[in-house]
C-alpha cells in the first residue's frame, strides 16, 4: 500500500500548494491513499466545513488534526458528521469525533489511520502511549497497515513513540513543529519513522505565519495577532510503501516540493 502524507497545511497558501501539486505527486508516487494534517488549514488556525470539502475535492482522502482542531467552533459539530476528519485519540472521551479511521480501498485492502497528541510541552492530555495500546487490541490481526500521526512538540517523545510502536504500526509520522526533520528511517521491526513531516504553506514565514507578526510577538511577549504569510509556497511530503501482508514499511521518502506561484 502506497501512502502520501502532506505535512501541516497552513492557510490558503498551504491549500494552494496541495491543489497545485497533488496531480504531479500522484503521477510520481502512485499513492493508494492521501492523508494530510490540516488543523491549521483555515486561516492558520483550525478547520471549517468549506476548507474540509475543498481538500476532499482536490484529492485528500483523510484529514488528521491536533491541538488546534477546536479553534473554529463549527468543527465541534462537523467532526461528528465527517468520519474522514479525525482528532487525537487521547483527547477526553467526551470530545466529539474519533481518534482513528478505517479506510477500505476499492480492492478490499484496509488502512487504519490513528491521530495522537503528545504530552511534553503540550496542553494536559491523557497518555498517548497507553491510548495506542488500548486501540491496537481492537484492530483485526489480518489488517496490518496502520499509519500514526503523532502530533507532538518534543522530538524525544516522538522518537520514543516510534520505538514503542515498532513492529506494531506501519508508519509513525510526527507533526506539529512545521519543520521537516532529516531522520526518516525504517526501524528494526519494520516501522517507518519520521520525527516531523514539516509544513505545507508559505516558506517566507515563521512556521507559516507572517514574519513581522511572529517576531513582534516574540520580542514583546504581547498577544500579537498572527496572520498567515504569503509567497514561496511549498509542500512537505512523506511517501511510504507498506507491505500489505506484514504491515512493514518497505520504502520511506521525504521531500519539500515547491508549488507554482499563487495568483
Amino acid at each position: 500500500m502506497r501512502i502520501l502524507f502532506f505535512g501541516d497545511i497552513v492557510g490558503k497558501p498551504g491549500r494552494h500548494a496541495v491543489a497545485s501539486l497533488i496531480a504531479p505527486l500522484r503521477e510520481r508516487y502512485q499513492p493508494d491513499v492521501i492523508v494530510a494534517n490540516a488543523e491549521n488549514a483555515a486561516g492558520g488556525f483550525g478547520l471549517t466545513a468549506k476548507v474540509i470539502q475543498e481538500l476532499f475535492r482536490i484529492g485528500v482522502d483523510l484529514i488528521t488534526t491536533g491541538n488546534h482542531v477546536w479553534d473554529k467552533k463549527e468543527t465541534l459539530k462537523l467532526i461528528e458528521a465527517e468520519e474522514r476528519v479525525i482528532r487525537p485519540l487521547n483527547f477526553a472521551p467526551e470530545c466529539p469525533g474519533k481518534g482513528f479511521a478505517r479506510l477500505e480501498l476499492p480492492d478490499g485492502r484496509v488502512l487504519w489511520i490513528v491521530n495522537l497528541q503528545g504530552k511534553v510541552m503540550m496542553p494536559p492530555i491523557a497518555c498517548p502511549f497507553r491510548a495506542m495500546d488500548a486501540f491496537l487490541v481492537q484492530v483485526p490481526k489480518e489488517e496490518r497497515c496502520i499509519l500514526v500521526d503523532f502530533h507532538a512538540e518534543a522530538t524525544s517523545e516522538k522518537r520514543a513513540m516510534g520505538f514503542y510502536l515498532d513492529g506494531r504500526a506501519s508508519l509513525v509520522v510526527g507533526t506539529h513543529t512545521h519543520v521537516q526533520t532529516n531522520d526518516a528511517e525504517i526501524l528494526p521491526m519494520g516501522t517507518g519513522y519520521l520525527s516531523d513531516a514539516g509544513m505545507t504553506g508559505s516558506f517566507a514565514s515563521v512556521i507559516g505565519m507572517d514574519v513581522e507578526d511572529s517576531t513582534k510577538r516574540i520580542l514583546t511577549g504581547m498577544p500579537v495577532l498572527l496572520n498567515v504569510a504569503k509567497g514561496n509556497e511549498k509542500a512537505a511530503i512523506v511517501f511510504a510503501d507498506i507491505d500489505d501482508a506484514s504491515g512493514k514499511c518497505l520504502r520511506l521518502e521525504t521531500c519539500i516540493e515547491p508549488a507554482p506561484p499563487s495568483r
